[in-house]
């Protein structure tokens, strides 16, 4: 791939999160099989329902730029989806298993998030108002998805039975004196 313009690395950048979107439409039903919160699944079909509405927002990008609608693969959604499934497969105990696969979905989230601010900069350097909302719009609801997963993962760990104190008094979460002074005694 030889890059000589910023419209073909936006067009490059475009298949490419057009192909990781398409990815995603397919794995976000085998997450939600995966898990047991209820919220959980209700916020990973309703962003099913936004993936399949951003796929269809990529294609009408497309056709503004009199392109047709094509797709190169995303290797780093592949490799996000693989972790994905490790986070599906993974044997524990509830609320555990889902807030892996809650930590696996917002780092998709933030793959996507990445992807759309880089279009969105391109498409307003290029003058592409409308592609430049069209981007923006897919951009607002991948941090909304990402802050609802948040949102569950907290409450999910709230109701863990892991209380504040029990992880203040985790070595991750000790300052470094506290780290000493436990270390001697």
């Amino acid at each position: 791939m030889k890059i000589n313009s910023l419209e073909t690395l936006f067009h490059e950048e475009l298949k490419d999160i057009y192909d990781a979107e398409k990815r995603l439409t397919k794995a976000l039903p085998k997450m939600m099989k995966a898990c047991h919160s209820e919220k959980l699944k209700a916020a990973l079909k309703s962003h099913l329902a936004a993936t399949i509405t951003q796929v269809a927002r990529l294609e009408t990008i497309f056709e503004l730029l009199g392109a047709k609608p094509v797709s190169k693969p995303c290797l780093a959604m592949k490799g996000l989806l693989e972790e994905g499934e490790e986070a599906m497969t993974a044997e524990g105990t509830l609320p555990f298993t889902d807030i892996l696969i809650i930590g696996a979905a917002r780092r998709v989230e933030h793959y996507e998030m990445a992807a759309y601010l880089s279009l969105r900069d391109i498409a307003a350097h290029l003058a592409l108002t409308d592609v430049e909302k069209l981007l923006s719009t897919t951009l607002m609801e991948e941090s909304e998805a990402d802050e609802a997963l948040s949102e569950i993962s907290m409450s999910l760990m709230n109701g863990s039975g892991m209380s504040a104190d029990m992880e203040k008094k985790s070595p991750a979460t000790q300052s470094q004196p506290e780290k000493r002074k436990a270390a001697n005694a």
